[in-house]
């Protein structure tokens, strides 16, 4: 199991000029080595249909400048620029790492056919952390002693240890990184064990959750978690901060103070945020051994919607993604299930019963249950992943089936008397 802990350091105005002065260098050569690799893909394609004879070079194609390729390249750089040498060398191999594997995920698709984004150069300050590969080892450039991190180009620096390494873990790689209020330092934790999950017969309270834009979550007993709209709230401050903003001249000490107070702003939001989810997964991991939600694409509900907005602000996708992370450390099952029809669909006789997002209420016409939307909706989802691991089975049209069975008459039923 591998673990993060995230720590403030304190360091010198020495120190923390330097690692502003490695971010920059880092920068640059990430920009350098990306415009190595768009300029080969630019010089050896051509349109399909035709190829040009006056711009594209003819002659020798160079070699792909892949990963292997710019590494081999670092010892001609610190040659041609000496203030690469301060860096240490695999600093800048995780570097072009990073560039390697944002590249890859551009051009070469995921299982499910789909692709990352084009990787962009990076302007000033947009590159904020760098990485050790290695700490506590023989070999290692950087080493923690449970009060400060010690490294031999920055000598000592305080580390603010609010927790605790846990037990058995042993510290694999670190990264300092700059934020609007300061310098963290993260540490990657791994254990060799790996924690076993409930088994299906030991499960005794289970739960089902509909996630929402009126309640925050609605389980399938009617409990619900309200919606806290951190950013919302704070909408009328960040308009008020972002227009102070723009009226500072760009690139004036001034309107870098503006700009880093409208950082700490969204810093406090994601902080508040980042805490509501994780006291909340936190809950509900205690009282059950079995969550049910739905596997939703959030990139496709809040894509050409008024409630763009409001859906991130909420941000299911990082909930689901805590309450997963939460769940696993505990031994707690969590089932992801098909969305479909789980609103639509009744719960208790698997009717489907149409409804626009503004009709709250669940009425079944079939069965006569009268229930709140969200709730009716976490009965579903909790049936099905009942499913799923084989606890209950549907049958007729019962729990898990969109369109339900009719019940075939016997062969005796179907002879003349």
């Amino acid at each position: 199991m591998i673990i993060t802990h995230c720590y403030k350091i304190k360091p010198t105005p020495e120190q923390s000029v330097k690692i502003d002065y490695w971010l920059e260098l880092l920068r640059r050569h990430y920009n350098y080595a990306l415009g190595q690799r768009l300029d080969w893909l630019n010089r050896t394609r051509c349109q399909i249909d035709r190829c040009s004879l006056i711009s594209c070079p003819i002659g020798e194609i160079s070699r792909l400048p892949d990963y292997y390729f710019q590494q081999s390249a670092l010892k001609q750089t610190k040659q041609l620029f000496p203030e690469y040498k301060e860096i240490y060398s695999e600093v800048q191999q995780i570097n072009l790492q990073r560039l390697d594997k944002a590249w890859k995920r551009w051009l070469i698709p995921d299982k499910k056919g789909k692709r990352g984004g084009r990787p962009r150069f990076k302007k000033s300050g947009k590159l904020r952390s760098f990485c050790f590969s290695r700490v506590n080892h023989p070999k290692a450039v950087i080493k923690f002693d449970g009060k400060q991190i010690i490294t031999r180009r920055f000598g000592a620096i305080r580390v603010i240890v609010h927790r605790q390494i846990p037990d058995g873990f042993v510290i694999k790689t670190a990264t300092i990184t700059k934020k609007a209020d300061g310098y963290y330092v993260s540490f990657s934790l791994e254990d060799k064990s790996v924690p076993s999950l409930i088994s299906t017969e030991n499960i005794k309270t289970t739960v089902g959750i509909d996630v929402g834009l009126k309640e925050f979550l609605t389980t399938n007993t009617g409990e619900t978690v309200p919606v806290p709209n951190f950013y919302r709230k704070s909408q009328s401050n960040l308009a008020r901060k972002q227009k102070k903003v723009s009226r500072k001249k760009i690139g004036s000490n001034n309107w870098k103070k503006a700009q880093n107070r409208i950082a700490r702003l969204h810093q406090h939001l994601a902080r508040q945020r980042e805490d509501f989810h994780y006291k909340t997964a936190h809950k509900l991991v205690k009282e059950y051994n079995l969550i049910a939600v739905e596997d939703l694409n959030i990139k496709g509900l809040a894509k050409n919607t008024k409630l763009s907005k409001s859906i991130y602000d909420v941000a299911w996708g990082a909930f689901i993604e805590k309450l997963n992370a939460v769940a696993v450390k505990r031994g707690v099952l969590m089932i992801k299930v098909n969305p479909h029809n789980t609103s639509q669909n009744c719960s208790h006789c698997g009717h489907k019963v149409p409804k626009t997002l503004s009709v709250r209420t669940h009425s079944c016409p079939k069965c006569k249950v009268v229930l709140d939307r969200d709730e009716n909706a976490a009965i579903n989802i909790l049936n099905k992943a009942l499913c799923e691991v084989g606890i209950i089975l549907p049958a007729c049209g019962g729990l898990d089936i969109d369109r339900p069975v009719k019940q075939e008459t016997s062969l005796f039923e179907k002879l003349p008397l």
